[in-house]
C-alpha cells in the first residue's frame, strides 16, 4: 500500500461514514474500481488497516462533538447516582445507548458473514439505487416536526434495529439511521445529529474490538505510515463531513445524496454489465 492509496482510502471513510452514502460500500468500490489487490492478498493489512480507519473516524466524531459528549457523560453519570432521568440530556444519553445495542449484536455475531457474502459490487450497486428510493420517498413525505427531546424509549429502539440493518454494504448506518429518525418526525438536522452522536459508542466500539484482535499480532511490518496516514486522513475528512451534513441540513433536504447514491449505482452495474469490472469483485 502506498501512502497515496492510504490518503485516498482515509479520505474515503472519513467522508462516507458521515455523508448518508454508506462507508462500507465506498471501501469495497474504491479499491474494486482501481483493482488495487494488497488488501485481498495482504488480509493483516486489511485487518491493521480498517483499524486505523475506524479510530479515525471515532476521533473525528469524538473532536467535532466534546462538548455534548461531556454534558451527555455528566448527565448519565448523574441519573445513576441519583436514579433519575430527570434532566434532559440524561434521558438523551441512555437513549443513545439503547439505539446501539441492536448494531452492537448483529456486528457482532454477522459482520463477516454479511461484507463476505453480501458485499459484492453488483449487490452495492443496487443497494445504492434502491435505497436512494426509499431516502428521496421518505424524506418528502415525513412531517419533520419533532426535535431530539422528543424521541422516547421505542423510538431510540427502532433507530437501533434501523442502525443493525446498515451492516449491508450500500446502504449507509449514517443515512438508515437518519432516515428512520425522519419517519419518527424529527428535522432533518436533528436525525442527523442524533445518527452521528449514536455513531461514537459505534464506531469506537469497532475500533476496540478490531484493534484487540490486531494487538495480539501486533502491527505487520511496514504498516505503521500507511496505518498513521490513513488514521489523519479519515479524521480530517470525517471532520469536514460532519460539518457540511449539520450545516446542509439546516436549509436542504437530501435530494443530493440521492441522485449522488443513483449515479454511483449505475455506474457500477454498467462496469459489471460492460465486462469492464466484475461483478463478483476484485
Amino acid at each position: 500500500m502506498t501512502v497515496l492509496q492510504a490518503i485516498i482510502l482515509g479520505i474515503v471513510q472519513g467522508l462516507t461514514e458521515f455523508l448518508p452514502i454508506s462507508s462500507s460500500g465506498h471501501l469495497l468500490l474504491v479499491p474494486w474500481l482501481f483493482n488495487w489487490h494488497f488488501l485481498l492478498e495482504n488480509p493483516e493489512l486489511n485487518k491493521t488497516f480498517d483499524v486505523a480507519l475506524h479510530l479515525g473516524t471515532f476521533v473525528a466524531v469524538v473532536i467535532y462533538f466534546w462538548r455534548e459528549i461531556v454534558r451527555l457523560a455528566g448527565a448519565w453519570v448523574r441519573s445513576i447516582a441519583r436514579r433519575s432521568l430527570a434532566e434532559p440530556e440524561s434521558k438523551l444519553a441512555w437513549l443513545l445507548i439503547v439505539s446501539t445495542i441492536p448494531a452492537a449484536i448483529v456486528g457482532v455475531l454477522f459482520e463477516d458473514f454479511i461484507t463476505n457474502t453480501l458485499g459484492k459490487p453488483w449487490m452495492i450497486g443496487v443497494a445504492m439505487i434502491v435505497f436512494a428510493g426509499f431516502m428521496y420517498l421518505i424524506d418528502h413525505v415525513a412531517k419533520l416536526d419533532r426535535d431530539m427531546e422528543a424521541l422516547g424509549w421505542f423510538d431510540a429502539v427502532l433507530i437501533g434495529i434501523a442502525q443493525s440493518l446498515a451492516l449491508l454494504p450500500g446502504v449507509s448506518r449514517s443515512g438508515i439511521t437518519m432516515m428512520t429518525g425522519l419517519l419518527l418526525r424529527l428535522d432533518r438536522e436533528s436525525a442527523a445529529r442524533y445518527s452521528f452522536l449514536m455513531s461514537i459508542p459505534v464506531i469506537g466500539g469497532a475500533a476496540v474490538f478490531k484493534g484487540l484482535e490486531v494487538a495480539q499480532d501486533g502491527l505487520p511490518a511496514g504498516t505503521a505510515t500507511p496505518f498513521a496516514v490513513g488514521m489523519v486522513s479519515a479524521a480530517l475528512s470525517g471532520i469536514a463531513a460532519i460539518w457540511f451534513v449539520l450545516a446542509y441540513l439546516k436549509r436542504h433536504d437530501f435530494n443530493i445524496f440521492v441522485v449522488y447514491r443513483i449515479v454511483i449505482g449505475v455506474g457500477v452495474i454498467i462496469l459489471v454489465v460492460s465486462g469492464v469490472r466484475s461483478g463478483m469483485g476484485i
